[in-house]
C-alpha cells in the first residue's frame, strides 16, 4: 500500500481489531464475472459520475455492490483489480474509500479486509454527551438511541460520529451499545478553562456535554494561568488507550470580565464573528451611497413617505412602510425591503460568509452580524433621508384584510423617518399629542396603517391561526456592563402593525414563486406528531376539554382552545402544554405550510440583512422578474444549513443569557420570591420567578419528605405517601439556595415560612 492510503486508513486500525473479525478465505468463483475484473461501464451510475469528474473511479453504490456480491470481506488489492482500478486512478479511488469509511458505509477487518457495514450489525449516529459523563447514540437510521456508559464515553467526544454495536439492555431497560469505531470527531477546537492538580495542566470544557478533561502540557500552555479562558487545539482525541490532548491557542481572560460570556459561546458553538480578509477587500470597493448605474431599471419612491418602525435600540433597518387608501374600502400597502441581493452576489466572498454565518446573532449588548457594517448598518440599512436601493412589495388589500393582488418590483427610496414602537404608539394613541405634532405630516399614513392592521387582524382571526401570549424580556445594563434589572418588554400596536404588513409580505413573496414554478425555501412549520397530540389530549381530558380537529387538527382548533381558555387561572399551563405539543419551525424547500400562522404556503422575505433564506428568497423574486432561474445549489443542504445555524444562534444566546442571569442572581442567596413551575422533569420542578424573570430548579429532594413520581402526561410530580401535587403552572414560594457560574445554574429550595 502507498504511503497516502496508509494514511488515509490508519486511524481505523484500532477499531478492526475490537470489531473481532476473522479473516475469510478468498473466495473465486470461476464463472463468476467479477472474479476477471468488470468493464466500467457495468457501473450504473457510470454516467453520473463521468458528468461530475473528468476522470471519475467507480461509483459508491458500484463498490457496494461488488462488495455484497463477494459475500465475504474482500483485501484492497483485490478490490482494485475487480473494479480495474489503474495506477492513475489509485489516489482518486482511495480517496473514495476513506469517505466512505468515514460515513460508515465500509470499514476494515483485523486482516485489513473490507466489509460491508450493513452486513456487519453496526449502526451509525452521532453521539450525544451528558454532564454526568454518559451519553446516548443518536442512530442515523432513526432507530432507539444507545445507552453509552461513562466508560464507553471516554473513547469519542460530544458530537462525534461513531459506529457501534448494540452489546445489550442496562438495567433501566434501555438498548446499550459499545464504541467500536470514531467515524469523524466534531471537535478540533474548544473553549473551556484552564485548571492545574498536583502540577498537571488540562482544559475543562465549557460545553459541558463533553466530560473529558484534556491534558496540557506545560510547554504548550501558550501563558494561560489557571482559571482563565482558552481556546485549545485537540492535538490527540481521546481512545480507550489515551486521555485527550490539546495545546492553548488563545487566552480570552479571566472567567468574570465583562463580555467574556459571549466570547465563550461564540467559540463553544462556532459561531463565525471574524469577517475574512477577502470580505473586508470586497466591502472596501463597495461605493458609499446609490450610484446613477444602480438607479437603472428601478421605480422611483423617493418621494412617496415610506418609514422605517422599529425597537429603540435597532441599528440595521431591514423594512419600510407605507399605507394609502386604494378606494372607498381598500388599501395600498408597500413594504420596501432593503435590496442586499443588489450588493451581495451568489458565490463572492461576501455570499460565501454569509451562507457560513446564516443569520446576525442578537446577544444582550452585542450582535455578531450576519454582513459587515458597511453593508447591515450602512448601504444595505434603511436609514433616514437617504437614498436607498430595495425590493417592494406593492399590495392591494379589501375591506376585509385580504390580498387582492400584488406585485414585485426593484425600487430606489427614501426614508422620510427613522420611528420607534414606542413613537407610533403614542402618536396612535394620542393623535393629538407631543409625540403626533412633530409628525404631523405623517400622521394620516400611519393612521392607514393601523386601520388596515385592524382589517388584518381580523383576517388573521378567521384564518384560525394561533397566537400565543408569551412574555419577552429586556436585560438593563449598568455602567460596569453588569444587569441592573430585567424587565418585561410590552407588545403594543405598533409591534402587532409592523408583525401583520411582514406577513402580508412573505406571503406575497411564497405565492408569487410558488405561482412562477421557481424553487425557494419555504418558512415551514408542521402540525403536532400523533404521539405529542395524543400525549396532549390526555392531559386536556384532565381539565374537561378536548382539542377538535380529529387526527390532524388545523390551527383553527388550537385557536377556538386557546380562546376558550384565556380567562381561566390555568390559562398559562394549558397555553405551555398546547405550545409544547408544536413542532419546531425549520426552512425547506418542500412545502408542507405553516401550521401556526395557518397559512398553505410561507416564506422569509422581509429580513434579508439578517436572514440568508430571505436574501435567497430576493435572488429569486428578482430571477424571476427577469425571466431566469436563480439555482444557488442544493436547495435542501440549503434549507438544513439554514435551519441549523439559526438553531445555533439561539442555543448561543441561551447560554449568554442563562449566564448573565446567574451573575446577577449571586446576591440574591437567600431572598425569598414567588414563581410558577415552568417545567417538570422526572429530577425537579423548574420555577420562573416573578418579577425577576429568572427560571432556577427545586430538586426533587427537597420537594417534601417523600417519594415523588414524575407523570409526564399530567406534567407533574407526585407524592407517594402524602399524595402532594407539583404541576405546571403551579404557584410556589421559594429562596434562592445556590448559583453557579460554571454550569450557568440557579437552585431553588421551597420557603416554609409561606
Amino acid at each position: 500500500m502507498n504511503q497516502r492510503r496508509t494514511r488515509a486508513f490508519r486511524s481505523s486500525k484500532r477499531s478492526r481489531r475490537q470489531l473481532g473479525l476473522r479473516s475469510q478465505p478468498r473466495v473465486r468463483p470461476k464463472t463468476s464475472p467479477i472474479s476477471r475484473g468488470v468493464p466500467r461501464s457495468a457501473d450504473p451510475f457510470f454516467e453520473r459520475e463521468r458528468a461530475r469528474y473528468a476522470e471519475p473511479v467507480p461509483s459508491r453504490e458500484y463498490i457496494l455492490q461488488i462488495l455484497n456480491d463477494r459475500g465475504v470481506p474482500v483485501a484492497e488489492d483485490e478490490l482494485e483489480r475487480l473494479l480495474g482500478i489503474t495506477e492513475g486512478e489509485r489516489v482518486a479511488f482511495h480517496r473514495r474509500l476513506s469517505a466512505m469509511e468515514r460515513e460508515g458505509e465500509i470499514m476494515h477487518n483485523r486482516r485489513n479486509a473490507i466489509c460491508v457495514v450493513d452486513k456487519l450489525d453496526l449502526v451509525r449516529g452521532r453521539i450525544q454527551g451528558h454532564p454526568d459523563g454518559y451519553g446516548f447514540l443518536i442512530r442515523d437510521d432513526g432507530g432507539p438511541d444507545l445507552f453509552l456508559e461513562p466508560k464507553e464515553m471516554l473513547k469519542a467526544l460530544h458530537g462525534d460520529r461513531v459506529m457501534a454495536r448494540q452489546s445489550g439492555v442496562d438495567r433501566r431497560g434501555r438498548p446499550e451499545g459499545k464504541i467500536v469505531e470514531v467515524l469523524e470527531h466534531a471537535h478540533n477546537h474548544l473553549v473551556g478553562r484552564l485548571h492545574v492538580e498536583h502540577g498537571v495542566l488540562f482544559v475543562v470544557a465549557e460545553d459541558k456535554r463533553i466530560s473529558q478533561d484534556f491534558m496540557v502540557p506545560p510547554a504548550e500552555a501558550g501563558g494561560a494561568k489557571p482559571g482563565q479562558v482558552v481556546t485549545a487545539e485537540v492535538l490527540a482525541q481521546p481512545s480507550k488507550h489515551g486521555q485527550a490532548v490539546a495545546r492553548v491557542i488563545e487566552v480570552l481572560g479571566n472567567y468574570a470580565d465583562p463580555g467574556m460570556e459571549i466570547e465563550i459561546a461564540l467559540r463553544k458553538h462556532e459561531l463565525p464573528h471574524v469577517f475574512p480578509r477577502e470580505v473586508e477587500r470586497l466591502c472596501r470597493k463597495i461605493p458609499d451611497g446609490v450610484t446613477d448605474q444602480d438607479r437603472r431599471g428601478r421605480v422611483d419612491l423617493c418621494a412617496l413617505p415610506l418609514v422605517t418602525i422599529d425597537g429603540e435600540t435597532a441599528k440595521d433597518f431591514d423594512d419600510a412602510v407605507y399605507c394609502e387608501m386604494a378606494g372607498a374600502d381598500s388599501f395600498r400597502l408597500i413594504v420596501a425591503i432593503a435590496d442586499v441581493s443588489h450588493y451581495v452576489r451568489h458565490d463572492d466572498a461576501l455570499d460565501r460568509d454569509a451562507l457560513k454565518r446564516g443569520n446576525s446573532v442578537y446577544f444582550p449588548r452585542r450582535v455578531i452580524p450576519m454582513l459587515p457594517e458597511q453593508l447591515s448598518n450602512g448601504l444595505c440599512s434603511i436609514n433616514p433621508e437617504v437614498e436607498r436601493l430595495c425590493v417592494a412589495c406593492d399590495m392591494q388589500i379589501d375591506a376585509h384584510g385580504e390580498i387582492e393582488s400584488y406585485r414585485f418590483y426593484p425600487a430606489v427610496m427614501r426614508s422620510h423617518a427613522r420611528l420607534t414602537y414606542t413613537l407610533v404608539a403614542d402618536v396612535l394613541d394620542d393623535p393629538r399629542g407631543a409625540a403626533a405634532r412633530r409628525h404631523r405630516k405623517l400622521l394620516p399614513h400611519l393612521d392607514n396603517l393601523h386601520r388596515l392592521y385592524k382589517l388584518l387582524a381580523r383576517a388573521r382571526e378567521r384564518r384560525g391561526a394561533i397566537d400565543f401570549e408569551t412574555i419577552e424580556t429586556e436585560m438593563i445594563f449598568d455602567d460596569h456592563g453588569k444587569i441592573a434589572r430585567i424587565v418585561p418588554v410590552k407588545r403594543n400596536d405598533a409591534h402587532r402593525l409592523i408583525e401583520e404588513c411582514m406577513l402580508a409580505a412573505n406571503v406575497c413573496a411564497s405565492d408569487f414563486l410558488r405561482q412562477n414554478d421557481h424553487p425557494m425555501l419555504y418558512r415551514i412549520h408542521e402540525g403536532p406528531t400523533p404521539e405529542k397530540l395524543a400525549a396532549l389530549r390526555d392531559f386536556l381530558k384532565g381539565f374537561g376539554f378536548s382539542l377538535t380537529g380529529g387526527d390532524e387538527p388545523h390551527a383553527r382548533d388550537y385557536a377556538k382552545l386557546l380562546a376558550r381558555v384565556k380567562d381561566r387561572p390555568d390559562a398559562q399551563l394549558l397555553q405551555t402544554v398546547m405550545l409544547r405539543s408544536l413542532q419546531q419551525a425549520v426552512y425547506s424547500p418542500d412545502n408542507v405550510g405553516h401550521f401556526g400562522l395557518a397559512y398553505e404556503s410561507y416564506t422569509h422575505f422581509t429580513s434579508p440583512i439578517r436572514r440568508y433564506p430571505d436574501l435567497l428568497v430576493h435572488r429569486a423574486i428578482k430571477a424571476v422578474l427577469a425571466r431566469k432561474r436563480y439555482e444557488p445549489g442544493n436547495w435542501h443542504e440549503l434549507g438544513a444549513r439554514c435551519s441549523m445555524t439559526e438553531r445555533r444562534a439561539d442555543d448561543a444566546t441561551r447560554d449568554v443569557v442563562a449566564w448573565l442571569k446567574c451573575y446577577y442572581m449571586q446576591d440574591k442567596i437567600g431572598e425569598s420570591f414567588e414563581g410558577s413551575i415552568s417545567g417538570v422533569t422526572a429530577f425537579g420542578t423548574f420555577v420562573a420567578l416573578d418579577d425577576v424573570y429568572v427560571e432556577g430548579l427545586v430538586h426533587v429532594s427537597d420537594l417534601g419528605n417523600d417519594y415523588f413520581h414524575f407523570d409526564a402526561v399530567k406534567h407533574q410530580l407526585m407524592g407517594e405517601r402524602t399524595k402532594k401535587r407539583y404541576r405546571l403552572g403551579d404557584r410556589l414560594r421559594l429562596r434562592v439556595a445556590r448559583v453557579d457560574l460554571d454550569t450557568s445554574k440557579i437552585d431553588f429550595v421551597l420557603d416554609e415560612k409561606k
